[in-house]
């Protein structure tokens, strides 16, 4: 039986290809890819399927996380009368009840197990859905992780640091299992988590890789630090800027084999955003790959819709949802936080805003735009200024 393996991941260092590879390298085997979001879901069955020839790999099934509890969690040994409806996706605690005299939220606890795991409507509860598959296995004595090893050989758990609270209980089930775990996540993209539970919370925002070191010592799985830390999509420039958001976490190095007239990280005055914006609409490139992004050389970032000044004319997309893209030039409007760990990067930026930075500034292969303010200090190593060589 192969080692389970936790791949730390950088940005653009080919995530999805590595697991496409192993797939294809490790048939015929009976293997699941799991993701916690659709859309990564669906881009993974395309590569694989590309990869393929056209179809996918037989023996190979590719579910989103949630589906994948379901299907292989929840139903095969339910141990309540009522057949589940399917999930509600929620976003905060769920299974409130009401609001006392003091205004405080009361909830379902576990003891009224319908309303506690269940809406009116029997849809299971997102953020519980983990607990219910453990205490399903539980109940059953471990068939539940028993059928999935006589079903699959392997399973692929793409951008793992999303997962959190009793997904984590899952996960060291499976890794004590007969069936290999490879995992794959970048801790700095963890701009997602799959459920707010208040277990494990201080292994949320992506720290899985401390999970397993803390709480998995009596199980084998490897840490890979090296495999996935070069970037094939951003310059060296970005790399440098973004590993300072976090300089505990392993380095990664430029692997991109192309240029651009327009290169590097600029601050861009809110006075000049129009004319630098036309200055990426002239600029060359001398590169040989098909990573065309979408045909777009050219995108805003924004933390959310609120965000001010933004060009009506050109592509704008919020930080989270341009998790996965990437474009050859990208314009970013930061957060006053943002600016301010710019200035200093000992400020103390919020784990999520971090995330959000970092995964805005790894979206561009070639150069990245920083909007400031006119009076914004701008003497910043590394970091030119888009007034000072117009």
């Amino acid at each position: 039986m192969s080692t389970n393996k936790i791949f730390i991941a950088a940005a653009g260092s080919g995530k999805t290809k590595f697991i496409v590879d192993d797939v294809l390298n490790n048939q015929p085997n009976k293997v699941l890819i799991t993701t916690f979001t659709n859309a990564n879901e669906q881009s993974i069955r395309e590569r694989l399927a590309v990869a393929n020839g056209g179809s996918l790999p037989s023996g190979v099934i590719i579910q989103p996380w949630f589906s994948f509890l379901l299907e292989h969690g929840v139903r095969p040994y339910r141990f309540w009368d009522k057949k589940d409806n399917g999930l509600n996706l929620v976003s905060e605690k769920s299974g409130y009840r009401f609001t006392n005299g003091d205004g405080q939220k009361i909830y379902w606890g576990e003891k009224d197990f319908s309303n506690y795991y269940f809406d009116s409507s029997m849809r299971v509860y997102s953020d519980k859905i983990s607990k219910l598959v453990f205490e399903c296995n539980k109940n059953s004595k471990g068939y539940v992780v028993g059928r999935l090893e006589k079903i699959f050989n392997y399973i692929f758990i793409d951008e793992v640091q999303d997962m959190a609270g009793w997904d984590f209980e899952i996960i060291k089930l499976l890794m004590q299992s007969s069936i290999t775990v490879i995992m794959v996540g970048d801790q700095r993209q963890a701009v997602y988590k799959t459920n707010p539970a208040p277990k494990y919370k201080k292994y949320a925002n992506g720290k899985i890789a401390d999970f397993i070191t803390n709480e998995c010592k009596n199980i084998t799985c490897e840490i890979d630090t090296s495999t996935l830390k070069t970037s094939y999509r951003n310059s060296q420039e970005i790399c440098e800027l973004s590993l300072k958001l976090y300089p505990h976490l392993p380095s990664c190095c430029s692997g991109l084999k192309c240029t651009s007239t327009h290169m590097g990280i600029y601050l861009v005055r809110k006075e000049d955003v129009e004319n630098y914006a036309n200055c990426i609409d002239d600029a060359d490139y001398e590169f040989n790959f098909e990573r065309k992004s979408r045909g777009i050389k050219f995108v805003q970032l924004r933390n959310n819709k609120t965000t001010k000044d933004v060009m009506s004319d050109r592509e704008v997309l919020n930080f989270g949802i341009s998790k996965g893209l990437e474009f050859y030039h990208i314009l970013i409007y930061p957060t006053k936080p943002m600016l301010n760990w710019l200035e200093d990067n000992n400020f103390g930026l919020k784990e999520g805003a971090r995330a959000d930075f970092y995964v805005a500034l790894t979206r561009a292969f070639f150069s990245v735009g920083i909007v400031v303010p006119d009076d914004f200090n701008v003497n910043i190593d590394n970091i030119k200024t888009w007034s000072a060589i117009k």
